[in-house]
Protein backbone atom coordinates (compact mmCIF):
# COMPACT_ATOMS: atom_id res chain seq x y z
CA UNK A 1 0.00 0.00 0.00
CA UNK A 2 1.14 3.52 -1.00
CA UNK A 3 2.64 5.35 2.45
CA UNK A 4 0.35 8.17 1.60
CA UNK A 5 -2.60 5.72 1.66
CA UNK A 6 -1.86 4.45 4.92
CA UNK A 7 -1.64 8.18 6.28
CA UNK A 8 -5.18 8.46 5.15
CA UNK A 9 -4.25 11.27 2.14
CA UNK A 10 -4.91 9.88 -1.04
CA UNK A 11 -2.43 10.88 -3.96
CA UNK A 12 -3.88 10.37 -7.23
CA UNK A 13 -1.67 9.23 -9.84
CA UNK A 14 -1.07 12.30 -12.13
CA UNK A 15 -0.67 14.87 -9.36
CA UNK A 16 2.48 17.18 -9.67
CA UNK A 17 5.20 16.98 -7.42
CA UNK A 18 4.28 20.50 -6.20
CA UNK A 19 1.13 19.09 -4.24
CA UNK A 20 3.25 15.99 -3.16
CA UNK A 21 5.63 17.71 -1.72
CA UNK A 22 2.85 18.73 0.92
CA UNK A 23 3.40 15.27 2.21
CA UNK A 24 6.57 14.34 2.24
CA UNK A 25 7.77 15.25 5.94
CA UNK A 26 11.12 17.51 5.73
CA UNK A 27 13.93 16.73 7.75
CA UNK A 28 13.83 18.13 11.43
CA UNK A 29 17.41 18.70 13.04
CA UNK A 30 18.35 20.40 16.93
CA UNK A 31 20.95 22.74 17.19
CA UNK A 32 20.63 24.49 19.71
CA UNK A 33 23.95 23.87 21.48
CA UNK A 34 25.48 24.87 18.54
CA UNK A 35 24.00 28.46 17.61
CA UNK A 36 22.60 29.26 21.35
CA UNK A 37 25.81 31.40 22.58
CA UNK A 38 26.41 32.97 19.39
CA UNK A 39 22.68 34.23 19.61
CA UNK A 40 22.77 35.21 23.10
CA UNK A 41 26.29 36.57 22.95
CA UNK A 42 24.58 38.91 19.93
CA UNK A 43 21.46 40.03 22.05
CA UNK A 44 23.60 40.80 25.14
CA UNK A 45 25.66 43.39 22.64
CA UNK A 46 22.86 45.09 21.35
CA UNK A 47 20.65 45.42 24.77
CA UNK A 48 24.41 46.94 26.31
CA UNK A 49 25.68 49.07 23.78
CA UNK A 50 22.56 50.57 21.84
CA UNK A 51 21.74 52.18 25.16
CA UNK A 52 25.13 54.30 24.49
CA UNK A 53 23.50 56.22 21.53
CA UNK A 54 21.49 58.48 23.57
CA UNK A 55 23.09 57.78 28.01
CA UNK A 56 23.10 55.02 30.31
CA UNK A 57 21.74 58.00 32.85
CA UNK A 58 18.74 59.12 30.70
CA UNK A 59 17.87 55.18 29.45
CA UNK A 60 17.43 54.24 33.34
CA UNK A 61 15.69 57.43 34.32
CA UNK A 62 13.03 56.85 31.53
CA UNK A 63 13.18 53.01 33.10
CA UNK A 64 12.51 54.01 36.63
CA UNK A 65 9.54 56.28 35.25
CA UNK A 66 7.77 53.89 33.06
CA UNK A 67 4.21 53.19 33.82
CA UNK A 68 3.72 49.87 35.01
CA UNK A 69 0.25 49.88 33.77
CA UNK A 70 1.29 50.54 30.56
CA UNK A 71 3.64 47.56 30.83
CA UNK A 72 0.96 44.96 31.28
CA UNK A 73 -0.91 45.99 28.37
CA UNK A 74 2.03 45.69 26.45
CA UNK A 75 2.32 42.12 27.58
CA UNK A 76 -1.01 41.50 27.31
CA UNK A 77 -0.72 43.06 23.46
CA UNK A 78 1.99 40.45 23.01
CA UNK A 79 -0.23 37.63 24.42
CA UNK A 80 -3.13 38.41 21.91
CA UNK A 81 -0.35 38.88 19.01
CA UNK A 82 0.10 34.72 20.18
CA UNK A 83 -2.75 34.04 19.75
CA UNK A 84 -3.65 35.29 16.46
CA UNK A 85 -0.63 32.95 15.59
CA UNK A 86 -2.04 30.02 17.04
CA UNK A 87 -5.81 30.79 15.25
CA UNK A 88 -3.56 30.88 11.60
CA UNK A 89 -2.48 26.93 12.40
CA UNK A 90 -5.90 26.59 13.27
CA UNK A 91 -7.45 28.33 10.51
CA UNK A 92 -4.91 26.59 8.46
CA UNK A 93 -6.24 22.93 9.38
CA UNK A 94 -9.89 23.43 9.16
CA UNK A 95 -8.88 24.73 5.41
CA UNK A 96 -8.16 20.98 5.17
CA UNK A 97 -10.95 20.05 7.34
CA UNK A 98 -8.37 19.07 10.27
CA UNK A 99 -9.01 19.93 13.45
CA UNK A 100 -6.18 21.90 15.65
CA UNK A 101 -6.79 23.54 18.91
CA UNK A 102 -5.70 27.21 18.96
CA UNK A 103 -3.70 26.93 22.29
CA UNK A 104 -1.55 23.71 20.76
CA UNK A 105 -1.37 26.41 17.81
CA UNK A 106 0.74 28.60 20.08
CA UNK A 107 2.95 26.20 21.61
CA UNK A 108 3.48 24.83 18.11
CA UNK A 109 4.27 28.62 16.92
CA UNK A 110 6.70 29.33 19.76
CA UNK A 111 8.88 26.47 19.72
CA UNK A 112 9.07 26.15 15.76
CA UNK A 113 10.66 30.05 16.16
CA UNK A 114 13.24 29.33 18.64
CA UNK A 115 14.06 26.40 16.26
CA UNK A 116 14.02 28.45 13.24
CA UNK A 117 16.67 30.57 14.60
CA UNK A 118 19.01 28.30 15.36
CA UNK A 119 18.35 25.20 12.31
CA UNK A 120 17.82 26.58 8.99
CA UNK A 121 15.68 29.78 9.38
CA UNK A 122 12.38 29.38 7.78
CA UNK A 123 13.31 25.96 6.66
CA UNK A 124 13.84 25.16 10.24
CA UNK A 125 10.49 26.50 11.83
CA UNK A 126 8.53 25.05 8.60
CA UNK A 127 10.29 21.86 9.42
CA UNK A 128 9.29 21.96 12.74
CA UNK A 129 5.60 22.97 12.16
CA UNK A 130 4.93 20.00 9.87
CA UNK A 131 6.31 17.69 12.37
CA UNK A 132 4.79 18.97 15.31
CA UNK A 133 1.29 19.45 13.63
CA UNK A 134 1.35 16.52 12.03
CA UNK A 135 1.65 14.81 15.62
CA UNK A 136 -1.69 16.16 16.67
CA UNK A 137 -3.46 13.85 13.68
CA UNK A 138 -3.29 16.81 11.25
CA UNK A 139 -2.93 15.43 7.80
CA UNK A 140 0.28 15.59 5.75
CA UNK A 141 -1.52 18.15 3.34
CA UNK A 142 -2.50 20.36 6.33
CA UNK A 143 0.77 19.81 7.92
CA UNK A 144 2.23 21.00 5.00
CA UNK A 145 0.59 23.85 4.66
CA UNK A 146 0.74 24.63 8.39
CA UNK A 147 4.71 24.15 7.36
CA UNK A 148 4.40 26.90 5.02
CA UNK A 149 1.37 29.45 4.98
CA UNK A 150 2.61 31.23 7.94
CA UNK A 151 5.62 32.46 6.44
CA UNK A 152 4.08 33.83 3.40
CA UNK A 153 0.93 35.35 5.28
CA UNK A 154 3.62 37.11 7.92
CA UNK A 155 6.12 38.07 5.23
CA UNK A 156 3.66 39.89 2.96
CA UNK A 157 2.03 41.81 5.69
CA UNK A 158 5.35 42.88 7.14
CA UNK A 159 5.74 43.96 3.06
CA UNK A 160 3.23 46.02 2.71
CA UNK A 161 3.87 47.49 6.28
CA UNK A 162 6.99 48.05 4.76
CA UNK A 163 6.10 49.77 1.55
CA UNK A 164 3.41 51.93 3.47
CA UNK A 165 6.48 53.09 5.96
CA UNK A 166 8.85 54.53 3.05
CA UNK A 167 5.86 56.01 1.00
CA UNK A 168 5.25 57.82 4.31
CA UNK A 169 8.92 59.04 4.83
CA UNK A 170 9.15 59.75 1.38
CA UNK A 171 5.74 62.03 1.89
CA UNK A 172 7.10 63.89 4.93
CA UNK A 173 11.18 63.86 3.64
CA UNK A 174 12.52 62.96 6.51
CA UNK A 175 14.64 60.88 4.37
CA UNK A 176 18.46 61.29 2.85
CA UNK A 177 19.60 60.77 -0.71
CA UNK A 178 21.51 57.66 0.56
CA UNK A 179 18.46 56.04 2.60
CA UNK A 180 15.80 57.12 -0.70
CA UNK A 181 18.23 55.28 -2.67
CA UNK A 182 18.49 52.16 -0.29
CA UNK A 183 14.83 52.06 -0.17
CA UNK A 184 14.30 52.27 -4.09
CA UNK A 185 16.67 49.17 -3.96
CA UNK A 186 14.43 47.28 -1.16
CA UNK A 187 11.51 48.18 -3.21
CA UNK A 188 13.32 46.71 -6.46
CA UNK A 189 14.10 43.86 -4.85
CA UNK A 190 10.58 43.14 -3.78
CA UNK A 191 8.72 44.03 -6.84
CA UNK A 192 11.23 41.94 -8.72
CA UNK A 193 11.11 38.79 -5.98
CA UNK A 194 7.04 39.03 -6.45
CA UNK A 195 7.38 38.74 -10.31
CA UNK A 196 9.97 36.26 -10.01
CA UNK A 197 7.12 33.99 -8.03
CA UNK A 198 4.89 35.06 -10.43
CA UNK A 199 6.68 34.16 -13.04
CA UNK A 200 7.59 30.62 -11.73
CA UNK A 201 4.45 30.15 -11.40
CA UNK A 202 4.03 29.05 -15.19
CA UNK A 203 7.83 27.88 -15.39
CA UNK A 204 8.09 25.98 -12.17
CA UNK A 205 11.31 23.79 -13.10
CA UNK A 206 13.37 26.63 -14.35
CA UNK A 207 12.50 28.66 -11.34
CA UNK A 208 13.45 25.67 -9.31
CA UNK A 209 16.58 25.64 -10.68
CA UNK A 210 17.54 28.74 -10.51
CA UNK A 211 16.65 28.58 -7.03
CA UNK A 212 19.16 25.74 -6.39
CA UNK A 213 22.06 27.41 -8.17
CA UNK A 214 21.40 30.60 -6.23
CA UNK A 215 21.83 28.82 -2.50
CA UNK A 216 24.61 26.33 -3.82
CA UNK A 217 26.29 29.73 -4.56
CA UNK A 218 25.54 30.92 -1.00
CA UNK A 219 26.78 28.17 0.81
CA UNK A 220 29.66 28.22 -1.21
CA UNK A 221 30.86 31.66 -0.08
CA UNK A 222 29.90 30.47 3.20
CA UNK A 223 32.46 27.22 3.14
CA UNK A 224 29.13 24.67 3.69
CA UNK A 225 28.04 21.59 2.44
CA UNK A 226 24.74 22.02 0.01
CA UNK A 227 22.35 19.38 -1.21
CA UNK A 228 20.03 20.73 -3.54
CA UNK A 229 17.17 18.62 -1.83
CA UNK A 230 16.08 21.18 0.89
CA UNK A 231 15.89 23.83 -1.36
CA UNK A 232 13.62 22.04 -3.98
CA UNK A 233 10.96 20.89 -1.62
CA UNK A 234 11.06 24.38 0.04
CA UNK A 235 9.99 25.84 -3.66
CA UNK A 236 7.88 22.89 -4.54
CA UNK A 237 5.96 23.55 -0.80
CA UNK A 238 5.61 27.49 -1.69
CA UNK A 239 3.85 26.63 -5.30
CA UNK A 240 1.86 23.92 -3.56
CA UNK A 241 0.38 26.45 -1.07
CA UNK A 242 0.05 29.53 -3.53
CA UNK A 243 -2.07 26.37 -5.93
CA UNK A 244 -4.37 25.73 -2.80
CA UNK A 245 -5.32 29.45 -1.88
CA UNK A 246 -6.12 30.01 -5.25
CA UNK A 247 -8.97 27.84 -4.36
CA UNK A 248 -9.98 29.71 -1.65
CA UNK A 249 -9.71 29.76 2.00
CA UNK A 250 -7.19 32.39 2.35
CA UNK A 251 -9.66 34.83 4.28
CA UNK A 252 -9.05 33.40 8.07
CA UNK A 253 -5.13 32.47 8.15
CA UNK A 254 -5.04 36.31 6.61
CA UNK A 255 -6.81 37.29 9.32
CA UNK A 256 -4.78 35.28 11.88
CA UNK A 257 -1.66 36.91 10.27
CA UNK A 258 -3.46 40.87 10.81
CA UNK A 259 -4.39 40.01 14.42
CA UNK A 260 -0.54 38.76 15.41
CA UNK A 261 0.79 42.13 13.28
CA UNK A 262 -1.71 44.08 14.64
CA UNK A 263 -1.41 43.45 18.29
CA UNK A 264 2.17 42.82 18.23
CA UNK A 265 2.40 46.61 16.65
CA UNK A 266 0.31 47.61 19.54
CA UNK A 267 2.90 46.11 22.15
CA UNK A 268 5.44 48.59 20.80
CA UNK A 269 2.73 51.60 21.24
CA UNK A 270 1.94 50.27 24.71
CA UNK A 271 5.82 50.86 25.67
CA UNK A 272 6.27 54.05 24.00
CA UNK A 273 2.89 55.09 26.33
CA UNK A 274 4.86 53.43 29.06
CA UNK A 275 7.65 56.02 28.53
CA UNK A 276 5.41 59.29 28.43
CA UNK A 277 5.99 59.84 25.06
CA UNK A 278 2.66 58.24 23.17
CA UNK A 279 3.29 58.46 19.26
CA UNK A 280 1.12 58.84 16.83
CA UNK A 281 -0.53 56.14 14.38
CA UNK A 282 1.50 56.93 11.13
CA UNK A 283 4.77 57.47 13.24
CA UNK A 284 4.49 54.16 14.65
CA UNK A 285 3.78 52.41 11.58
CA UNK A 286 6.92 54.12 9.94
CA UNK A 287 9.30 52.27 12.86
CA UNK A 288 7.75 49.40 13.00
CA UNK A 289 7.40 47.83 9.35
CA UNK A 290 10.62 48.49 8.28
CA UNK A 291 13.05 47.20 10.68
CA UNK A 292 11.53 44.18 10.67
CA UNK A 293 11.47 43.74 7.15
CA UNK A 294 15.28 44.19 7.42
CA UNK A 295 15.42 41.72 9.97
CA UNK A 296 14.17 39.08 7.66
CA UNK A 297 16.31 40.21 5.00
CA UNK A 298 19.14 40.41 7.00
CA UNK A 299 18.70 36.47 7.35
CA UNK A 300 22.80 35.95 8.22
CA UNK A 301 21.80 37.33 11.35
CA UNK A 302 19.38 35.05 13.65
CA UNK A 303 15.99 36.85 14.67
CA UNK A 304 17.52 40.33 13.20
CA UNK A 305 19.22 40.92 16.40
CA UNK A 306 21.08 43.76 16.01
CA UNK A 307 19.47 45.30 12.87
CA UNK A 308 16.00 45.43 14.20
CA UNK A 309 17.09 47.16 17.17
CA UNK A 310 19.01 49.84 15.31
CA UNK A 311 16.90 50.65 12.74
CA UNK A 312 14.42 51.13 14.76
CA UNK A 313 15.72 53.14 17.22
CA UNK A 314 17.15 55.43 14.73
CA UNK A 315 14.06 55.79 12.76
CA UNK A 316 11.48 56.71 15.88
CA UNK A 317 15.11 59.25 17.15
CA UNK A 318 14.42 60.82 13.35
CA UNK A 319 10.86 61.11 13.55
CA UNK A 320 11.05 63.38 16.68
CA UNK A 321 11.30 60.70 19.36
CA UNK A 322 13.87 61.75 22.24
CA UNK A 323 16.82 59.26 22.15
CA UNK A 324 16.63 57.88 25.54
CA UNK A 325 12.66 56.78 24.98
CA UNK A 326 13.05 55.40 21.55
CA UNK A 327 16.09 52.92 23.09
CA UNK A 328 14.32 52.26 26.07
CA UNK A 329 10.28 51.50 24.09
CA UNK A 330 12.71 49.42 21.49
CA UNK A 331 14.33 47.28 23.64
CA UNK A 332 11.75 47.13 25.96
CA UNK A 333 9.64 45.47 23.28
CA UNK A 334 12.15 43.84 21.56
CA UNK A 335 12.11 41.73 24.74
CA UNK A 336 8.85 41.08 25.47
CA UNK A 337 7.99 40.03 21.31
CA UNK A 338 11.14 38.25 20.70
CA UNK A 339 13.85 37.30 23.79
CA UNK A 340 11.03 36.50 26.11
CA UNK A 341 8.89 33.96 23.29
CA UNK A 342 12.21 32.49 22.05
CA UNK A 343 13.35 31.24 25.49
CA UNK A 344 10.09 30.13 26.57
CA UNK A 345 10.17 28.06 22.60
CA UNK A 346 13.17 26.27 23.59
CA UNK A 347 11.27 23.98 26.16
CA UNK A 348 8.42 23.98 24.81
CA UNK A 349 9.91 22.97 21.47
CA UNK A 350 12.05 19.78 23.39
CA UNK A 351 8.75 18.97 25.27
CA UNK A 352 6.94 18.63 21.90
CA UNK A 353 9.91 16.84 20.00
CA UNK A 354 10.04 14.71 22.80
CA UNK A 355 6.57 13.90 23.64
Amino acid sequence: MDPNEQEGFQVPENQDNNHKSLVSPPPLVLKAGRYLPTLIFLGLAVHLILPQLASVEESLQVIKTMALWAVLLAALAQTISYMGSGYLLHSIAVTVNQKLSVPRGILITLAAASIGLLAGGPLGNGAATYRWVRKQGVSAEGSGLAGTLPTLFNNTILVILGIAGILRLLAVRELSSTQILAFLLILSGLGLGIAAISWGKSHRDWFTSGAVREAAFFYRVLHRPYTPKATETAVCRMFAALDLLEKGGWKRPAMGAALTASFDMLTLYFFFIAAGNPIGPSVLLVGYGLPLLFGRLAFLLPGGVGIVESTMAALYTGLGVPGPIAVVAVLSYRIFSFWIPTLIGFPIAFYLQNR
